[in-house]
């Protein structure tokens, strides 16, 4: 048995025993890697820890840090009405605003996974507080990051332009935009009516003092006592009518949630989070941990409560894993799948059985690091002139980022992490279970639409 199928086999083991025993995966990828590389891989220490994603580990931990300390002074709770005030109390369209910003951002420019760690957190807030799917708001922050994240001044679209550039195929620039912001905005309604968004728009708008934050009796407040922020009561999930969302009462004698010194000092440090990683390509986690201690100096009673909420579970979790999968890439066990593929001698067979190695990796791993090593294995019999490249190349890109809701991929992760520990369990489950979906259903469909009429 080769080295490249065992790691392959130990791999499926480890899902297996994560998913019947409940034992945390990334602790079991941690030893499986230890185990395949020190045993099959020769590697050793060093090699080992070659995979180990320092820069997630980071983002996830200062990201989570930074707007566990926004949940803490009721930040997120004044983000949340703002967000509804902006739709004139219609819930229903929250989901498609957190669609179009990250849409917006990536289409700029911005990293895909500094996207998202902006906007899920403020996502899977309003979710919490309008009894939203979380599935529903997490989706609809990677699929609009996706949707826009071919454009040609993105940063996907230029890296997957200049591989296409380098290996002398023919592309279309616009054609791969408009192929994945059409697959992620069909996927996204798909989502959408499946979550239950015909509910969302059967209950119609929040009463006007909700939507403003007048006080009525009702609404998020600031509870007493809740450290120098002033921290929001909670209470419990909402629930609607035909046409309006009832919130949390508010406690006697309280006042609603308003800025304060604490709250004006976070989403300045939320905006200048995502000047500093737009507009200066600095770095989201160091940026995100930076900004959270200059919060936890200034207001330390709300940061004690915050760093037991940064998603540790979650890191370990994505940590171990994309570990495991640097030695698979180490021994190149990716490298000899996909050679393996693109021997067949059927070209549109070796196209859709490519898709799916993009996308199952991909839901793993990085996915420009993918798109990378696939597009010029596809070289050979694009060369044959039976197969379009520029669809054939879109076909590849949309399968390997739209399988990033998976919760082992960056942006997942980040969704997770976002999520209340509460849900989170749970949360990854549904999770998994939607990544599994689109992992078996949209390759094929990527592969019938862009590929098969041979495109380009």
């Amino acid at each position: 048995m080769s080295p490249q199928l065992i790691s392959i086999l130990v791999l499926v083991v480890v899902f297996v025993i994560a998913t019947t025993r409940s034992v945390n995966m990334g602790a079991l990828a941690f030893a499986a890697a230890f185990g395949v590389g020190t045993l099959v891989a020769d590697l050793d220490a060093d090699g080992i820890f070659a995979g180990f994603p320092g820069d997630l580990f980071v983002v996830l931990v200062g990201v989570t840090y930074l707007f566990a300390i926004a949940r803490a002074n009721g930040t997120t709770d004044w983000l949340v009405h703002a967000a509804v005030r902006l739709v004139r109390g219609r819930v229903a369209l929250i989901p498609w605003v957190m669609f179009a910003l990250t849409g917006a951002l990536t289409a700029i420019g911005a990293v895909s996974p500094a996207a998202v760690a902006i906007v899920a957190p403020i996502a899977l807030s309003f979710g919490t507080a309008y009894g939203i799917s979380p599935l529903l708001m997490g989706a609809m922050v990677v699929h609009g990051a996706q949707a826009g994240g071919f454009s040609p001044i993105s940063i996907y679209g230029s890296i997957v332009n200049g591989i296409v550039e380098r290996e002398h195929l023919p592309g279309s620039e616009v054609g791969l935009f408009l192929a994945s912001l059409l697959a992620n905005l069909v996927i996204a309604a798909v989502v959408f009516v499946v979550c239950g968004g015909r509910k969302l728009w059967a209950r119609g708008a929040v009463p006007a003092h909700e939507a403003s934050g007048e006080p009525d009796g009702t609404g998020p407040v600031d509870a007493p006592g809740a450290g120098s922020g002033g921290g929001s009561a909670t209470g419990t999930a909402p629930t609607g009518t035909a046409t309006a969302v009832a919130a949390p009462p508010a406690a006697p004698g309280t006042a609603p949630a308003r800025l304060n010194p604490a709250r004006i000092a976070t989403l300045t440090a939320l905006v200048a989070l995502v000047v500093a990683v737009l507009g200066f390509d600095l770095d989201a986690g160091l940026t995100a941990v930076t900004l959270a201690v200059f919060l936890s100096t200034a207001w330390p009673e709300d940061s004690r409560r915050a760093v037991g909420q940064i998603a540790w579970s979650t890191v370990l979790l994505i940590c171990g894993v994309l570990t495991y999968v640097g030695v698979l890439q180490e021994m190149g066990t990716i490298t000899w799948a996909g050679e393996g593929v693109g021997g067949i001698g059927v070209p549109l067979l070796a196209a859709v059985l490519l898709c799916y190695i993009g996308a199952l990796v991909s839901a793993f791993a990085s996915s420009v690091g993918i798109m990378g090593a696939l597009i010029p294995l596809a070289v050979p019999f694009l060369a044959q002139g039976e197969i379009g490249a520029a669809g054939m190349v879109a076909a590849l890109a949309v399968s390997a980022t739209v399988v990033d809701v998976s919760p082992f991929s960056t942006n997942g992760a980040l969704v997770l992490a976002a999520a209340p520990e509460a849900d989170r369990e749970r949360f990854f489950r549904q999770l998994m279970v939607y990544g599994g979906i689109v992992v078996a259903a949209v390759p094929a469909l990527a592969w019938l639409v862009l590929v098969v009429p041979g495109f380009g």
